[in-house]
């Protein structure tokens, strides 16, 4: 098993999401949904969506798994 650097790691903890972030907004609005229409089924509000889908802040597994049910999409499809 190899080592991961601290570059490795950072460029992880700096990737990882905004590639949610992305795949989040792009399945929404494949499938039609406005962000207060998501923040609705997943029980927030618009302005929290707003900040997964920027990347501004990390959603927690839980949340994403709530996110993904919502959408109708597997856990996978989001990271």
């Amino acid at each position: 098993m190899a080592d991961l650097s601290l570059e490795d790691i950072q460029k992880i903890k700096k990737e990882t999401p905004i590639r949610i972030a992305k795949n989040i907004r792009e399945v929404r609005e494949a499938k039609g949904l406005t962000q207060i229409e998501l923040a609705n089924k997943i029980g927030s509000d618009r302005q929290y969506l707003y900040k997964i889908e920027a990347a501004k802040v990390s959603v927690t597994i839980a949340k994403l798994a709530i996110i993904a049910k919502a959408l109708d999409v597997s856990l996978k499809d989001l990271v």
